[in-house]
């Protein structure tokens, strides 16, 4: 078991800000470890100490000299006009046919994988750089929130190609169902120190509660005998008779010290607003179609909405989800049909585009006491604003010099604050860490009003929806089932999609093969496929090289002036085609698209 990459005793600080206080981590090569922590804490400032982008002001890095890695990056490393597989074959320098197969296993083909990939959504953006990955041939992958923005389909693509990737990852996201599915391992940032837990992120967390409880009754124990022990102390040390007594109660206070709990930050408490529970229709679609001028996305939808549901709307990304929450909150007029809310409904809305809607000249505290409701008071904006990581002098920070993560984090901010009994949250957990929303997800629950929102992250669905409505092919429907159900469904057509894709390919199934001829047959397939797999590693080797070499002669005789050299490259050339094509030939019977 090597290790690919060693933290040892690493400080890193930004001003005051101390990142790193004698870090100490390893990453070995066969392990799969989710990076969680406060936002704020480092993880990003650790990830490009990893990269090599940044340096520890003390301590040292070590990488091993095999060490591979495959950095997923949120930015857009397209060009204009470029399709994913033109994209794919200038990034990792492979043919065709090798970047189309690995495009398989993350099902990119016909316009997917043809057309031009600025055009995808971002899930399907996502689905290419995953596959570009691949094709470097990492031993560590290192996933900066991949989940963000996929929808579920592609995050449970995503998973099943983690499972199966045999070499180390690294993967920071706050979504807990995916780090469950994905990661064996997880590692924490906490106040500067690195901490490595053997087991997954719900195992992790129940392990940190019960050390916080823990600690938590001895320092009352410590403190209680504190208190006897100063009490005696004062009674008896100006007494001659019990003097030596006292002096030597004074060393075991002494000796008593209280163990420091060790918290990022104080718990995260949100509250929902404050409203009236209410009863009947809340939204009523009669017949109505969403889109945009010569362009309708849905139509048919006929859906009603009671006062009380939480609704969540699920779909694939390009189906149209947003289209749909911004036809619900009039930020786009109905296509056809009608849509009527109920009588008394205030809509709130949390959704990319009114991030730019808070004045820019206030400060954070002037915006959010600017929203909250009258009977709100400066200590529970002060509580708001510290829940979303607004605390100390942040809250004075004016709008215009915030991130487009604090701008979002202060338009939920502000929604929370309000008194709008419907709520219309488009993503409502990214840029919020793990802890901010489990409590954002318990604020909901406590909320008498409405919600209808969507999420890729699936723990905080699981908790917060109590009905599902599913956009998909054109149309809008309530989903008759909870969201674990729906979920179920997803998993079965993503699973039935990789054995139609294994048939094709001539590729085993994970699962042994019926044994109707025995076993002596089973142990027959299996040799059968470990020889095909190994023809195939083979013929890829071959056709590589044969592409080597019809390259290098294409380019001499770009520059070739004798006609019998020409002649002759002409003949190479011809005999190196035919051979590649026999080898792609077998190669497609063995596995073809």
């Amino acid at each position: 078991m090597a290790v690919l990459i060693q933290i040892r005793d690493a400080d890193k600080r930004f001003g005051d800000q101390i990142l790193l206080d004698g870090a100490e981590a390893s990453l070995v090569d066969d392990v799969k470890v989710g990076f969680v922590g406060r936002n704020g804490a480092g993880k990003s400032t650790l990830l490009r100490i990893l990269l090599g982008e940044e340096e520890v002001d003390r301590g040292e890095v070590i990488h091993h000299p095999s060490l591979r890695v495959g950095y997923l990056r949120q930015h857009d490393p397209f060009l204009p006009g470029e399709s994913a597989l033109d994209f794919l074959m200038r990034d990792s320098g492979q043919p065709d046919w090798k970047c189309g197969e690995v495009a398989g296993q993350f099902e990119l083909k016909g316009a997917y994988l043809d057309g031009p990939v600025k055009a995808l959504s971002g899930g399907w953006q996502t689905r290419v750089k995953l596959a570009a990955l691949l094709l470097h041939d990492p031993n560590l992958l290192m996933l900066d929130e991949p989940t963000n923005f996929l929808d579920l389909r592609t995050q449970i693509l995503l998973e099943h190609f983690l499972r199966q990737f045999s070499k180390a990852a690294l993967i920071v996201s706050h979504d807990r169902a995916f780090l469950k599915a994905t990661c064996t391992h997880t590692l924490e940032l906490s106040r500067g120190k690195l901490t490595m837990f053997t087991g997954k992120i719900d195992a992790f967390l129940d392990y940190r509660e019960e050390r916080l409880e823990h600690d938590r009754r001895v320092n009352a124990t410590v403190i209680a005998k504190q208190k006897q022990l100063q009490r005696f102390i004062e009674k008896n040390r100006a007494n001659a008779s019990t003097a030596s007594q006292a002096k030597s109660k004074a060393k075991q206070l002494e000796r008593l010290q209280t163990t420091e709990i060790e918290l990022d930050e104080p718990t995260v408490r949100i509250r929902a607003p404050r409203v009236q529970p209410r009863s009947a229709t809340a939204l009523r679609c009669t017949d109505m179609a969403i889109g945009y001028p010569n362009h309708c996305v849905a139509k048919g939808i006929n859906l009603e909405i009671e006062h009380g549901e939480r609704a969540a709307i699920v779909g694939d990304n390009g189906q149209g989800k947003t289209t749909l929450l911004r036809t619900l909150v009039g930020s786009l007029p109905p296509v056809g049909g009608t849509l009527k809310w109920g009588h008394g409904c205030d809509v709130g809305t949390y959704a990319q585009h009114v991030y730019t809607s808070i004045d820019e000249r206030q400060t954070v505290l002037e915006a959010l006491e600017y929203h909250c409701d009258r009977e709100t008071t400066r200590q529970e904006v002060l509580a708001m604003a510290g829940a979303l990581l607004f605390r100390d002098e942040h809250v004075n920070k004016k709008v215009k010099v915030l991130s487009g993560g604090e701008r979002a984090r202060l338009c939920m901010a502000a929604l929370l604050l309000g008194t709008d009994n419907i709520l219309v949250l488009d993503e409502p957990g990214n840029h919020l860490d793990v802890e901010t929303v489990e409590a954002l997800a318990d604020a909901l629950l406590e909320y008498k009003g409405t919600v209808i929102f969507t999420s890729h992250d699936r723990h905080f669905m699981r908790r917060v929806a109590t009905s599902v409505i599913e956009v998909r092919d054109g149309t809008v429907r309530n989903f008759f089932g909870d969201y674990e159900t729906y979920l179920q469904a997803v998993e079965q057509e993503v699973d039935e999609g990789e054995r139609q894709r294994n048939a094709a390919s001539g590729k085993s199934a994970s699962a042994p093969p019926a044994k109707a001829g025995g076993a002596a047959d089973y142990r027959a397939a299996q040799q059968d496929n470990r020889r095909a797999d190994k023809e195939l590693k083979n013929l890829e080797k071959k056709i590589a090289k044969l592409d080597s070499q019809k390259k290098q002669l294409e380019q001499q005789l770009l520059t070739e002036t004798d006609p019998k050299k020409a002649v002759q490259m002409h003949q190479e050339l011809t005999e190196i085609n035919a051979e590649m094509a026999t080898a792609e030939e077998r190669w497609l019977e063995l596995n073809p698209f």
